[in-house]
């Protein structure tokens, strides 16, 4: 499944309004945890397809965005159901820990 790259225009359809759960990876190009996370949540869209929406949105062009949902360091990945935060991760994290967060939401 791709990862669907939102920011203030299409996040409200994208990922308030999914039927299933959405990741979504705040990040930006110039930070080096967001980089080395980058790769996990990529192999994590596979296995999960079907089961939850990958999404990822840079801060640096969505900063209104990023603020309204309490972004103050990078990368903070936030997973929304229902139009909530149903659970936030902050910093790098190796695959086995995303994957485990992943999982206490389904």
């Amino acid at each position: 499944m791709a990862i669907v790259n939102v920011d203030n225009a299409n996040f409200e359809a994208e990922v308030l309004n999914s039927d299933m759960p959405v990741l979504v990876d705040f990040w930006a190009p110039w930070c080096g945890p967001c980089k080395m996370l980058g790769p996990v949540i990529d192999e994590l869209s596979g296995e999960y397809e079907g089961k939850v929406k990958f999404c990822k949105c840079n801060v640096d062009d969505s900063t209104d965005l990023a603020a309204s949902y309490g972004v103050s360091s990078i990368p903070s990945v936030k997973i929304f159901k229902a139009g909530e935060i149903a659970a936030e991760s902050l910093g790098f994290k190796p695959k086995p820990a995303m994957k485990q967060f992943v999982d206490s939401v389904l």
